[in-house]
């Protein structure tokens, strides 16, 4: 290591400021290779509504699931460009992979689900049961 008459370290003296960052920038990509987005749930009399915020993710990238009762969303936001000579200081953009999960009300139906993707919102919507969907009749067999 090379140092300066007053004893500081010539590279910390060239590049004093992205050195200060050197410990964070390791944490905020282990932070950013796995976000969960922040959401709101609502409903009315007719559905539930989730709406997740998904801000620079493309909708190719969003995965919808649901198993057992559960709803899953999750995807990857994608690093668009990388721009050579660039050291950044800190960043606050998250990239990486995704999740959120949200347990269904047992009056969700689960086979009327519709999604969709708009100015980096997700929506979903669930309808509920009629109380006619929920009874279901067993037929009693003679053995």
């Amino acid at each position: 290591m090379t140092e300066t008459s007053d004893r500081t370290p010539s590279h910390f003296k060239d590049n004093w400021w992205s050195g200060a960052f050197d410990p964070l920038r390791h944490l905020a990509s282990q932070v950013a290779d796995f976000f969960a987005p922040t959401a709101e749930a609502a409903g009315d009399k007719d559905a539930y509504e989730i709406t997740v915020e998904l801000p620079g993710v493309n909708e190719k990238d969003i995965n919808i699931t649901i198993d057992n009762g559960m709803l899953m969303v999750s995807g990857e936001k994608h690093l668009e460009k990388v721009e050579e000579g660039k050291s950044y200081f800190f960043s606050e953009r998250r990239y990486g992979r995704f999740q959120r999960s949200f347990h269904l009300p047992t009056n969700a139906d689960q086979d009327t689900i519709d999604a969709t993707f708009k100015d980096g919102v997700l929506m979903i919507r669930i309808a509920k049961n009629t109380p006619d969907n929920n009874v279901k009749t067993i037929d009693v067999r003679r053995v």
